[in-house]
């Protein structure tokens, strides 16, 4: 009688410690959703802000490209025309 009483104590231990790793891995499991909704929502932002930024360095591109070619050109045209003279 004494060997059934600590068996089905025993198995009531067994039992709880598997509902406590069942709660322990249903707390994870939550956490771990909520990084990954935080992490999309990084990456979304990340995929937004790096658009703007590919926009805004196209628009620099087209205004800065042609200032740089003329600069050039002003810098050498007193070269070239003493060559030519």
């Amino acid at each position: 009688m004494a060997d059934e009483s600590e068996t089905a104590a025993l198995l009531r231990e067994i039992r709880d410690n598997q509902r406590e790793a069942l709660s322990l891995q249903r707390e994870h499991i939550a956490m771990y959703q909520r990084q990954l909704e935080r992490i999309e929502r990084i990456n979304d932002r990340a995929e937004t802000l790096q658009g703007r930024a590919g926009k805004a360095l196209r628009m620099i591109l087209l205004v800065a490209l042609p200032l740089v070619f003329l600069l050039l050109a002003l810098m050498f045209l007193p070269y070239l025309s003493r060559l030519l003279a």
